[in-house]
């Protein structure tokens, strides 16, 4: 009587494509929520902003387009987004992308632009914040 231990190059092949379905589903809804994640750095940030141009208007009653003024640094090793607020910027514009056109300050209101590529297509992400707090996704590098 010989017993044999082991699969069998059937049973290998089974768990072969499993494993490869399984991967099908899985990469594309991981990417997908990573590159979710990363738009969180520039929502975390324009909130950031916003917080710190609220209270230098309490304090001087106008807003300012200073990032030092307002003590807004960006901190971190990894920043995948480019910041504007009117003449002041924070960080390296990636590659693809041009500075917004959006970004402005007056007395009375601003609007702080956060630009990224964070999937390294052609399509920059875009997002602004006003000083009524209103944060909009203008160009949507994730979109589905």
């Amino acid at each position: 009587m010989c017993n044999r231990y082991g699969f069998s190059l059937t049973e290998l092949m089974i768990v072969v494509a499993i494993i490869g379905i399984l991967a099908v589903i899985a990469i594309p809804n991981f990417l997908k929520y990573q590159a979710r994640a990363k738009q969180s750095e520039a929502k975390t940030n324009l909130v950031a902003i916003h917080t710190s141009e609220i209270a230098y208007f309490a304090e001087k009653n106008a807003y300012v387009d200073d990032f030092n003024a307002i003590g807004f640094a960006v901190t971190g090793s990894s920043q995948l987004y480019y910041y504007e607020l009117g003449s002041s910027s924070s960080g390296i514009l990636p590659t693809g992308c041009t500075a917004s056109t959006l970004d402005n300050v007056s007395a009375t209101g601003f609007t702080a632009v956060a630009t990224g590529n964070i999937d390294g297509d052609p399509t920059c992400d875009v997002w602004t914040i006003d000083e009524n707090k209103t944060l909009l996704n203008v160009t949507n590098d994730v979109a589905l």
